[in-house]
């Protein structure tokens, strides 16, 4: 792990960066791969002037003859979004505007988030996968052909879905392919009225279920945990974050790339044991950073304030971070933080933080900690839009009526350290100021009795920074200082 706090100057300038930049497209290829005819069509229907076009480091190389042929076919003025705030998966709208944009074309692998402030319309890259050894894997992992399955996919191989299905569906009747619902294709915000809400019936008694970008519909009579999942796409954050949602349900995959197909394995108990483990964390933590993962997810705003108030309320500190890219370095700053949130998408939001040196958990997991009427069950929520009011999993928090009116503080016992932990709820906003609760006179000069977790943790601290000492350092003749740089001053020698 020390290797991840620093390394040496030799190492840097002498590191090796592995990038698969090579060019993936022939110029014949070109029109077709990135759909230039498509994306010229939406831009002169709706007259744009700038357009933002947003690629992944993987298609990067792409990226100017892609905006070679949009401008020579429109009248348009293309920006390309290369290095982006963030996740490559999410809209860097924050980027385009700096440039004015009027709209963003997002190409490659995208989560789906939901944005609001520009048009926008994705490019999915149409990567190859072998029907024949798809099926005939999913026929092998799926031997009872009357079995409820239902398919899901990483949008990049969405153009297959239905020729898979027609494979498919003379064997299985029951098999269902999840569809995309694609955020502002044509330039529209999709509102939440726009497509079916989560867990509403059709008119035919089946059940839609709209999550993730996906929507998929389930029989009358049967539940979610009633179906068995196939995904085709590569292991990583996307079946991650499949499987914590959907817990009780089977999964199997098959790799295009690898064109290998197997029963995932993984358990999801132990993993969310690990999350359970984050929460009992969160429990203990005294100050709590809240990263911003993301600018571009529509109510990332919103769940600020919740969290920030669910944090307070349960008498904690919190302090809010905007770092970009998260890593080891930038977080390992800040020593008195105990545990971090993450803001992002579903996909980003289930950050391994086994490297970092303090938990970061999800707002789900920090809602559990510190909303006493949320508590940890088999559901996980992943998009932090659920959790606002009117999600499908809002819960409010506890008001001073439930907490007995703030007289009783209810003990609770950690499960990590076995200490004892305070749960009482804090309600004047007042009390939970920046500098403290109370200040007494000791040995005449004043002291924090009952200061907030930050100013304990600086008190703790053997070195507190620099101290004016003002009459007590001897006044001295200014002098020339060293000369050089930081790492090798002119009198170090070599």
């Amino acid at each position: 792990m020390s290797e991840a706090f620093s390394s040496s100057s030799e190492a840097v300038l002498q590191r090796v960066v592995d990038v698969t930049g090579d060019r993936k497209a022939p110029v014949e290829n070109l029109h077709q791969l990135y759909q230039i005819q498509k994306t010229c069509d939406f831009i002169s229907q709706h007259q744009f002037n700038k357009v933002a076009l947003q690629f992944p480091d993987e298609l990067l190389a792409d990226a100017v003859a892609v905006s070679v042929a949009i401008e020579k076919e429109t009248r348009a003025k293309t920006f390309v979004l290369g290095d982006t705030s963030y996740g490559s998966c999410c809209v860097d709208e924050v980027a385009a505007e700096h440039v004015g944009a009027d709209c963003i074309v997002h190409y490659g692998r995208a989560c789906l988030s939901p944005s609001r402030r520009l048009p926008l319309m994705y490019v999915f890259d149409r990567r190859p996968v072998d029907l024949e050894k798809c099926s005939s894997t999913f026929r092998e992992l799926h031997p009872d052909r009357q079995s409820p399955i239902i398919i899901l996919y990483d949008v990049n191989y969405a153009h297959v879905i239905d020729d898979l299905l027609t494979l498919l569906t003379p064997e299985y009747p029951n098999v269902v392919a999840s569809t995309l619902l694609v955020d502002g294709e044509r330039g529209e915000r999709l509102d939440d009225n726009d497509v079916v809400p989560p867990d509403q019936d059709d008119d035919g008694g089946d059940q839609v279920v709209c999550q993730f970008g996906r929507r998929f519909t389930l029989k009358s009579g049967l539940g979610i945990k009633d179906y068995r999942m196939f995904y085709i796409g590569r292991e990583g954050a996307i079946l991650r974050n499949f499987m914590m949602t959907w817990n009780g349900c089977a999964f199997s995959s098959f790799d295009p790339v690898t064109a290998m197909g197997r029963t995932e394995s993984i358990s999801v108990n132990r993993a969310l044991m690990k999350r359970c483990y984050a929460i009992e964390r969160a429990k203990d933590a005294d100050v709590v950073g809240i990263l911003v993962g993301t600018l571009g997810v529509a109510d990332y705003l919103a769940i600020i304030r919740q969290l920030k108030e669910t944090i307070r309320r349960a008498g904690k500190k919190s302090y809010m971070f905007a770092m970009g890219k998260l890593n080891v370095a930038k977080l390992a700053n800040f020593l008195e933080i105990d545990i971090f949130v993450l803001i992002a998408c579903p996909e980003n939001s289930l950050l391994d933080s086994g490297d970092f040196y303090k938990p970061v958990v999800t707002p789900f997991e920090m809602e559990v900690a510190c909303n006493r009427n949320r508590e940890w069950s088999e559901e996980y929520v992943t998009d932090f839009r659920h959790l606002l009011p009117g999600g499908r999993s809002h819960v409010p928090l506890a008001n001073e009526q439930e907490d007995g009116g703030g007289g009783e503080d209810e003990p609770d016992v950690s499960l990590i350290t076995g200490a004892l932990r305070s749960r009482h709820l804090t309600h004047d906003g007042s009390v939970a100021s920046a500098f403290g609760s109370s200040v007494v006179l000791r040995n005449q000069a004043l002291t924090v009795a009952n200061a907030n977790s930050a100013a304990s943790f600086l008190s703790a601290r053997s070195w507190q920074g620099l101290e004016q000492k003002l009459g007590e350092t001897p006044v001295a003749k200014a002098t020339e200082g060293r000369k050089g740089i930081a790492i090798a001053y002119e009198d170090e020698g070599t």
